[in-house]
């Protein structure tokens, strides 16, 4: 008479064969058509030009530190290295749950809330664009913000750049809506 010890081999074979032979066929639940893989994004060579939407801000988002409208001679309110993220990540969610869609103009800051909007500019050619706040980052030291690649096509960068940063009042979010429309 075999002993229960025995019979593991043969137990814990069998659950792995079902196992197995359960990764071979997913199908659809039946009355649900297949759901198609995400595509591939298009290699940043063949991209369209970027979409420069700016989205109405989250609730919340009125009492940004260092958000009062910004005088054209104003100081920014941050100055550091920006990088920026493309292809690798296209698609995937962000921090604040959405798809990083890289041909949208979003970045990833450390401490700002999200849907917050915030103007960059490219001191080196004097290029900027508004940017809305949808994800954590970076997290490579020395650095303030990671662009999407839209928007560092926008600002010229295509590696590292020294950008300054103002994050916009609620007065300019809703202008500066209203221009990217």
């Amino acid at each position: 008479m075999p002993t229960p010890l025995r019979r593991l081999p043969a137990a814990a074979a069998l659950v792995a064969a079902l196992l197995l032979a359960g990764c071979g066929a997913l199908k659809a639940p039946p009355g649900r058509p297949p759901t198609a893989a995400a595509p591939a994004p298009a290699a940043p060579h063949e991209l369209p030009a970027p979409v420069g939407r700016v989205e109405p801000p989250g609730p919340g988002v009125a009492a940004l530190p260092g958000a009062e409208p910004r005088p054209p001679e104003a100081a920014p309110a941050q100055t550091g290295i920006a990088s920026w993220y493309g292809r690798a990540f296209h698609g995937r969610r962000t921090a604040s749950g959405e798809r990083f869609d890289m041909r949208a103009m979003t970045a990833a800051h450390r401490s700002l809330p999200f849907h917050s909007l915030v103007r960059v500019r490219n001191p080196a050619n004097g290029r900027e664009v508004v940017v809305r706040i949808n994800d954590r980052g970076p997290f490579k030291r020395g650095r303030i913000v990671d662009l999407s690649w839209a928007a560092a096509q926008q600002l010229g960068i295509h590696g590292l750049a020294t950008v300054e940063l103002w994050p916009l009042a609620v007065g300019e979010m809703e202008a500066a809506a209203g221009e990217a429309r």
